[in-house]
């Protein structure tokens, strides 16, 4: 028997150790209903990361793949696919744009102690505030998004007048308003001179612009915080109403795709995290560009894309330096990044917040119908938690 079990032994010995498995992302996000439009690219960017990163040597030394379930755009579904990734291995989680529908997944995540990440939620309530301690966001904040356009247009516009239009049908709307409300009053000179709200499905706006031209000048800026198709609708009767005022609004509206609905649009700007036009300053943010229309056929249709790739690739980093999957472990290295350098400019986070509340910005301003960048701007400080909160 001795003999037996060392020649066992041995032949034991022989045998080459099993390879680690593959490390699995989960993608809980939506492939069809009106949340597809905008999970579908970023999670396409999400994949392009992973392919360099599989290039290069892959994470921890182990390729990554991945695998998806579809949430419908609905909440319950969003739970089901939460548990669905779960049962197939996944390590970490990415969830759908949105808050509301990508909550139930994370929360899933949260629950197994693993790592989740909104492709490109912009309601600081996709983070520790609603879903807990190893949650994040991709994107650039709602309110950081309002700030920049306050604070640019008092610096390269001399905007002083300011009125606010707010679209009430969603969170991310209320955020836009959000940060502008709370940094123009702040600039010397300016002020609010009236707000107003509409529906994004109003078929008119017509008493919101009468008392828009019943004011005693008219506004240097119309802080508009809507998202398409309301936003289109409401600046093509802006302009019709013959109120020229420079007109302001979040990254949402990014892209060429609704400027048929306003022909020869001027004096349009939003602040984007990178640009699809090919003019984005930095060579990095085009080569992904390129990078997207190899891996998909086609250009990225807005820059909501552009957070899949960023939040991929800080999460890999943090992996490399936690040395582990580890949920609590991962989150403590990417709470320890400040101005962590990406190829959209640089990000941070912190224990108090899992998002951005002050980035770098693309200017982009259309002119005759078309869009281009004009500058770069970052806020000179940060958006407070408490403005963040506030509702």
């Amino acid at each position: 028997m001795k003999h037996f079990l060392t020649a066992a032994a041995l032949a034991m010995a022989a045998i080459p150790a099993a390879a680690e498995e593959d490390i699995t992302i989960g993608f809980a996000i939506a492939k069809s209903g009106w949340m597809e439009a905008y999970d579908t690219p970023a999670a396409a960017a999400a994949r392009i990361r992973i392919d360099e990163i599989n290039a290069n040597g892959g994470l921890l030394g182990r390729q990554i793949k991945w695998v998806e379930a579809d949430t419908k755009t609905d909440r319950a579904q969003s739970a089901k696919a939460g548990l669905q990734l779960i049962d197939e291995g996944a390590d970490m989680m990415i969830v759908s744009c949105d808050y509301d529908f990508g909550a139930p997944a994370a929360l899933s995540a949260e629950a197994a102690g693993m790592n989740s990440f909104f492709l490109c939620a912009e309601d600081v309530k996709a983070g520790i505030q609603g879903v807990g301690p190893n949650s994040f966001s991709g994107s650039v904040l709602a309110a950081v998004q309002g700030a920049t356009m306050a604070e640019w247009s008092h610096a390269e516009r001399d905007a002083r007048r300011g009125y606010v239009l707010l679209d009430t049908f969603i969170e991310y709307n209320k955020g836009i308003c959000r940060g502008f409300d709370w940094m123009f009053p702040q600039l010397e000179g300016a002020e609010i001179v009236g707000r107003d709200t509409f529906k994004n499905d109003d078929a008119s706006i017509a008493s919101q612009i009468t008392r828009i031209k019943s004011l005693d000048a008219e506004p240097d800026v119309i802080m508009l915080c809507s998202v398409i198709p309301g936003a289109a609708a409401a600046v093509r009767q802006i302009r019709a109403a013959g109120i020229n005022s420079i007109i302001l609004n979040g990254s949402a509206v990014d892209g060429s795709y609704w400027l048929n609905a306003v022909p020869d649009l001027s004096g349009f700007v939003l602040p984007v995290q990178g640009s699809i036009h090919g003019d984005d300053p930095r060579p990095e943010a085009e080569a992904f560009n390129v990078a997207f229309e190899k891996a998909t056929g086609a250009r990225p249709a807005s820059s909501y894309a552009y957070p899949g790739y960023i939040l991929m690739d800080l999460w890999a980093k943090a992996v490399e330096r936690a040395g582990t999957l580890e949920g609590a472990a991962v989150t403590a290295e990417l709470e320890k990044m400040d101005k962590e350098p990406t190829a959209f400019g640089v990000r941070s986070f912190s224990p108090e917040l899992h998002h951005q509340n002050i980035a770098p910005m693309q200017i982009i301003e259309i002119t005759d119908g078309k869009p281009a960048v004009i500058s770069e701007w970052t806020i000179s400080e940060p958006v407070p938690l408490d403005v963040l909160l506030s509702r």
